[in-house]
């Protein structure tokens, strides 16, 4: 496909609606380092860590805040904010992972009326490329797949096992059956037909430097020693692609979408088309991108392996406790469900936590399936410019660094002992023993031998942790003022663990 570089970008308006996302923002900057004359943000989450970056970089982030919001199930707010754009990347969507998988209504609601409401405003005003994000999971229904292509039947709809790769998949075939749907717009007198052309990338799971839904928990659980067990065989293979990767697929799939090319007049290659979009190298999550991140970061690798049939069990209990608390979802106090049926579906050797998981990051458990890119090389010229070595090393990097940059947490027996040994001496020193907890107090007293002591105990303990508090925060100050608050209160409440993180991080 003989095209120039930045064709059918440079000096074009385009929106992104899922913005202000991880593959979003990315994808933004790039259009803007290609020449875009002006590129919009479409996206309805209140706080992103990449909005500031984004406006400052002459991105327009239309968000709730503004005279119309950038929610795709307001058909009139994307009236007024796809006016006078030449092209739409469609990747916001909802209930990918956690609560959000419960809420199918909202599920729904966004991920097929707000694909309806696009793609109808899109043709209404004339717009004549749109890009849809898509999922592995439109075909992919557990069974194993080696080297797939796109010739694969979708996976039949009414057999999906959540409600995100259902949607998911009507909303794809929705939007590959509106290419070529004729507009009312008249550009000129000699041309009358304007129509939408549509294509659907179909990426892996998606890493890179400032991913937060896979990595971020994972991490900050393996910080403090909650991830011990990892789920799955050891020999299962599933695809990745590195962020710059799929900017890159997107951007080629926009310029694959193009009318007016000598030689394809009226006639677009990726017209109509879905793309499987991977580094090309399928790995095991676990052993290839898990395990050295842990290393990296000098966190235990989890050694102990857990069948798939206890994970489910598990997770089936703990979607009918979620569910006993469906009306109050959406509200932050509600915490996510340690696991789900869908989500051991979807994971594939991956690591698991005894007290809290994010299985998102990954596909049917168990299942090797990895799919080609070869159709997305032929027709789009699409080569993976990162390769998974040099992504993983980025991301490594960004994380080692960002490690740096955080307060460090101990292992998560050290805050049992601590908090629950302040706790423990006072209610023993302070309060009359009641109920269940009379052995504790007379533990405490056959340990310490009168309530005086207990509460010397108490006072001596609690001095101690306010002045190494003082101490950690004055020290913070000067060499991490950022986190000087946080510190603060951990050693608070910590004591000499903390300040013993604190000293060894800055010598």
């Amino acid at each position: 496909m003989a095209v120039r570089e930045n064709e059918g970008i440079k000096g074009n308006r385009f929106v992104v609606t899922g913005g202000l996302g991880f593959v979003g923002s990315a994808l933004c900057l790039e259009l803007l380092k290609r020449g875009a004359a002006e590129v919009r943000s479409v996206d309805t989450r209140a706080y992103s860590p990449w909005y500031q970056h984004l406006q400052k970089n002459g991105v327009r982030c239309i968000r709730v805040r503004e005279f119309y919001t950038g929610d795709v199930t307001q058909k009139k707010d994307m009236e007024k904010a796809l006016q006078g754009v030449n092209c739409v990347f469609h990747l916001a969507s909802y209930g990918m992972s956690s609560k959000e998988m419960l809420q199918t209504g909202l599920i729904e609601e966004v991920n097929l009326n707000g694909t309806c409401n696009v793609l109808d405003v899109c043709h209404e005003i004339g717009i004549r490329r749109f890009v849809y994000v898509s999922t592995y999971n439109v075909v992919f229904g557990g069974k194993e797949i080696i080297n797939g292509n796109e010739s694969l039947p979708y996976y039949p709809i009414d057999e999906h096992i959540d409600p995100y790769g259902r949607s998911m998949s009507t909303a794809e075939q929705l939007v590959l059956k509106s290419n070529g749907r004729p507009s009312d717009i008249q550009v000129n007198k000699k041309q009358s037909d304007v129509h939408l052309h549509t294509c659907a990338i179909r990426p892996a799971a998606i890493y890179g430097p400032g991913e937060e839904r896979y990595f971020a928990r994972i991490l900050s659980l393996g910080q403090i020693g909650l991830l011990f067990v990892r789920v799955g065989d050891a020999s299962v293979k599933t695809d990745w692609v590195y962020v710059d990767n799929l900017v890159q697929a997107l951007i080629l799939a926009s310029v694959g979408l193009l009318d007016d090319i000598s030689g394809r007049e009226g006639n677009p290659i990726a017209a109509g088309q879905a793309y499987f979009i991977s580094d090309g190298s399928p790995v095991n999550t676990f052993d290839s991108i898990i395990s050295p991140l842990f290393k990296s970061l000098d966190y235990n690798v989890p050694k102990l392996t857990i069948h798939v049939r206890l994970a489910l069990i598990l997770s089936q209990i703990f979607w009918f406790i979620s569910m006993l608390f469906y009306p109050f979802l959406n509200q932050p106090w509600v915490p996510g469900p340690l696991l789900l049926p869908a989500e051991v579906y979807k994971v594939c050797s991956i690591v698991a936590a005894a007290f809290a998981i994010d299985f998102t990051m990954i596909t049917r458990i168990g299942v090797t399936h990895y799919f080609s890119h070869l159709k997305a090389t032929e027709e789009l010229g699409y080569v993976p410019m990162v390769s998974p070595h040099e992504g993983l090393n980025r991301t490594i990097s960004y994380w080692k660094d960002r490690k740096q940059k955080e307060i460090n947490r101990p292992n998560i027996l050290f805050w049992i002992f601590c908090i629950g040994g302040m706790l423990a001496l006072f209610y023993t020193a302070f309060l009359t023993p009641c109920g269940p907890l009379r052995w504790l107090n007379s533990l405490s007293l056959f340990l310490f031998r009168s309530v005086f002591n207990l509460r010397l105990v108490f006072y001596i303990a609690a001095a101690l942790h306010i002045s190494e508090a003082i101490y950690i925060w004055l020290l913070a100050r000067r060499k991490d003022p950022a986190n000087a608050p946080g510190w603060f209160l951990q050693t608070f409440l910590l004591g000499y663990p903390s300040t013993k993180l604190f000293l060894k991080k800055f010598h």
